[in-house]
């Protein structure tokens, strides 16, 4: 039997992953907003920080100076302490649209951060790959950073 893929395979990606933090849910978002703003950091580990207008209709915006920078995207939706939503191009300078969720919930003394980036565009062959990398790292930077508050 031939398994043939559909077309719209090559234009979209849809990323999940969830973490657990060893911390209260308000300290986890703290962070969060935190690790995608001010203290976000590129490739390498590369300081690249980042303007997060935590509220609805709010840029999420890298500031270059000069009036120069990167608009990744609007917050779409915040409910503190369990939700931030954005939609955009993120850091993609090709034509895409995409929406990032983070819906976080506490379990027990935990707190579950449930992460789902969906995309519509024309990735450039192995883009996915990097997306996902990335996306992981903020989680684990998220994680260390809310649990050195306990």
């Amino acid at each position: 039997m031939v398994s043939i893929a559909s077309p719209l395979d090559e234009l979209t990606l849809d990323f999940t992953v969830e973490t657990r933090v060893a911390a209260s849910i308000d300290d986890t978002f703290s962070a969060l907003l935190e690790e995608l703003g001010p203290d976000n950091v590129g490739m390498g580990n590369a300081p690249m920080p980042m303007v997060l207008e935590a509220h609805p209709g709010g840029r999420w915006y890298r500031d270059l100076g000069d009036g120069n920078g990167h608009c990744w995207g609007m917050v779409q939706a915040i409910r503190r302490p369990a939700l931030l939503e954005i939609s955009g191009p993120l850091m993609m300078s090709f034509a895409v649209s995409s929406n990032v969720q983070y819906r976080l919930k506490t379990d027990g003394d935990d707190t579950v951060i449930s992460f789902r980036h969906t995309a519509l565009g024309l990735f450039p062959d192995g883009y996915r790959e990097n997306l996902t990398a990335g996306w992981t790292a903020i989680g684990e930077r998220v994680q260390k950073r809310a649990t050195s508050r306990r």
